[in-house]
């Protein structure tokens, strides 16, 4: 049986609120179709992400270590960053990979888009897969980075998020986007 689909809300206007440093921010007017009722929304406004699925020829994965404020700890994540203005998200995709682990790749492949969080936030983020990926220069971090690089085997990767050590949502949904994660199996 197939319920009627709901309506979008009405935005009756928006405001624009405090600008945050990596985001922006805006509350939005809206009324509910189904009753009427009127209410402030707020939307956190970012540019596009990307996360990028990274493997060596010897099919390692290459993973970023770095510190999350928002947890207060160390973070295993695939790397990672936001779309600049004018940038595709191909084009930050090899950007990240290279500055965050001197890693490169002629081997690209889009592996899915999402909504990171349609709940308050109105960016997307792009799931890329980069095969033979080799380090081929340093690292060029931002002043306000500090990454580590990991290489993991898919077992080595497996025990990592068995025993949390892998928590980033998008990282985890960009992996499974490559692996088959059910019940350990990474074939």
């Amino acid at each position: 049986m197939r319920r009627e689909r709901i309506k979008p809300w009405k935005t009756l206007g928006s405001e624009t609120g405090p600008g945050l440093k990596l985001f922006g921010s805006r509350f939005d007017h809206v009324e509910n179709p189904r009753n009427g009722m009127r209410m402030e929304a707020v939307v956190i406004e970012s540019e596009d992400w990307v996360n990028i699925v990274a493997l060596t020829p010897a099919r390692e994965i290459v993973l970023v270590e770095q510190y999350r404020f928002g947890t207060g700890k160390v973070s295993l994540e695939v790397p990672a960053g936001v779309v600049d203005p004018g940038e595709s998200p191909l084009e930050t995709a090899r950007r990240e990979l290279l500055e965050e682990t001197g890693y490169s790749s002629d081997n690209w492949k889009p592996i899915g888009r999402v909504e990171s969080n349609p709940a308050f936030m109105n960016n997307a983020c792009h799931f890329w897969l980069a095969t033979d990926a080799v380090q081929s220069s340093a690292q060029s971090l931002d002043e306000g980075e500090d990454i580590a690089i990991v290489e993991l085997t898919r077992e080595e990767l497996a025990g990592a998020i068995e025993r949390g050590e892998m928590r980033n949502s998008l990282s985890l949904l960009a992996l499974a986007r490559v692996f088959d994660m059910r019940d350990g199996d990474w074939g």
